[in-house]
């Protein structure tokens, strides 16, 4: 007789079903486990015989097969202990047939019994509720995996507690979702002097997702700028919790109280690898672009950035998704982000410091500039010169807006993008539009088209720069509440994008 029940494997952020067999036969005494699993599934047998056995529970002198179909699908990881020991309890008679094949499982054994909490928990709820079955993972999970309410979740804290669970000895409530509560009295937006311009854009930039690329002297408050978007950004909708968290899931970078409502913040260093950035390695595991999904990236000293990972961002930037293959696997990750670069305008950074003057100027701005391939240059919709902040405006009292004050303009921005893009599954916001619609939300007026192609021949602008100009001029109109793009906004859209280092 052969007993069933059900786990997962991964592939990306897909969670595919995966079929737990055992069956227990006369011969000479062994534990296998086959269909293609890697070491960890394979160490699996030991973890699950000493589980066993500190419930008293002896294996049979028989040959003891376990098959996880389909066989030709890569195995990886520790989360197959509690499925592999749901199917030999019920494989045994302890356990009922019925009660086992009617879930999906997921969870490490400790080898006192004790189930050690696991990535993919979310993305295993989801296949679990498609699949019209419940889902039994570790206590420390279930608050992430209960977020999916089409399916039951029933978190224990021990094999034991499974067992007596499935046996109606002592059942489990199901599990509730749980929600990380941000940190309220964080970075504010009126802690940076000065700077008003660059305030501005950051206003700009996050209400309509615009990528943004800030050039300036060191100390001039680059960084500082960047790690306030936050402050300024609203909290994830239930979906895009949702969506962003698979991937978080899946690095096991989600804490025990559950899923966050605030938007990823990502700032790798500029020594990390193309796998660390892009995704890859040899499970082809989310990068950096990834985990920032329906958040910000920010990459400080971008021109440092090794020339091929800052290459491979110009697709992911266009298209808001990353293919990563690899000889065992070939998997999408989506990646739509607010990227925001921080540069130095040359090597030493004093490029036009009139107190510290380089002596190399302009080579030196232009080498180290050049970094940046135009290409993707062009895909930066506002470009910000940083002046450096005077020792006098430092001495003056806080000033201008606050986070919260600007995070409200933001959100009304953003309820006008999410109204005007209802029908449109593909677009949320106005750096998504483009072609007919792009024309038919931003047309300019007459006035406004008359300076925006007079800028367009200044300044030599390519065809996506003339269309980025448009998505930016429709958001600050937006923020200026009008229902159509005029010559004001086109004009400070302008400004924007032939800012630093021109068209």
């Amino acid at each position: 007789m052969v007993s069933r029940t059900y786990t997962v494997a991964f592939e990306g952020v897909e969670a595919r079903t995966v079929e737990v067999q055992c069956a227990v036969t006369p011969g000479l005494p062994a534990f296998s486990i086959v269909g293609l699993p890697d070491k960890a599934v394979s160490e699996a047998r030991d973890r699950v015989r000493a589980a066993l056995s500190a419930l008293s529970i002896a294996l049979p002198s028989k040959r003891l097969t376990i098959n996880l179909s389909p066989a030709d699908l890569p195995k990886e990881g520790s989360h197959f202990d509690l499925p592999i020991a749901l199917a030999l309890l019920a494989a045994l008679g302890i356990l009922a047939n019925d009660a086992v094949e009617g879930i999906t499982s997921l969870g490490e054994l400790s080898l006192d019994g004790a189930l050690v909490p696991v990535i993919g928990a979310l993305p295993a709820a989801l296949a679990a509720a498609e699949h019209g079955r419940s889902l039994i993972c570790p206590q420390a999970s279930g608050a992430e995996a209960a977020w999916v309410d089409a399916a039951q979740v029933i978190a224990p804290a021990s094999l034991l507690h499974t067992i007596q669970h499935l046996t109606g000895q002592m059942p489990l409530p199901p599990a509730q979702a749980g929600e990380v509560r941000a940190e309220t009295g964080g970075r504010d937006l009126r802690d940076v002097k000065g700077q008003e311009r660059a305030k501005r854009a950051l206003e700009i930039a996050a209400a309509g997702r615009h990528h943004m690329i800030m050039i300036g002297t060191p100390g001039s408050g680059k960084s500082m700028l960047a790690a306030r978007m936050p402050s300024i950004l609203p909290p994830l909708s239930a979906a895009e919790a949702l969506e962003t968290s698979m991937i978080h899931s899946l690095s096991g970078l989600i804490e025990e109280g559950g899923i966050s409502r605030r938007r990823p913040f990502r700032e790798p260093h500029h020594t990390a690898s193309m796998a660390a950035i892009v995704g890859g390695g040899r499970s082809a595991k989310p990068g950096e672009i990834s985990l920032a999904h329906n958040g910000v990236l920010f990459m400080d000293e971008f021109p440092e950035f090794p020339r091929a990972v800052l290459e491979t961002l110009r697709q992911p930037i266009e298209t808001g998704e990353v293919v990563v293959s690899r000889a065992n696997a070939h998997v999408r990750y989506p990646c739509r982000f607010l990227l925001i670069a921080a540069a130095n305008p040359c090597k030493c950074g004093y490029l036009f410091d009139p107190a510290r003057a380089c002596a190399r100027v302009p080579i030196c701005g232009e080498d180290y500039l050049g970094r940046i391939s135009g290409p993707l240059m062009d895909r930066f919709d506002i470009r910000l010169d940083v002046p450096p902040v005077s020792l006098g405006e430092l001495d003056l009292p806080a000033s201008g807006a606050s986070s919260a004050d600007v995070a409200r303009n933001v959100a009304r921005a953003r309820a006008v993008q999410s109204a005007r893009f209802r029908d449109q599954d593909s677009l949320s916001l106005n750096a998504d539009a483009e072609g007919e619609m792009l024309e038919a939300i931003a047309a300019p007026d007459a006035e406004g088209r008359d300076f925006l192609l007079k800028a367009a021949e200044r300044f030599g602008l390519t065809a996506r720069g003339y269309h980025r100009i448009l998505r930016v001029a429709r958001t600050i109109a937006d923020l200026d509440e009008s229902l159509d793009v005029r010559k004001p906004h086109i004009a400070e859209a302008v400004s924007f994008r032939v800012g630093a280092s021109g068209g």
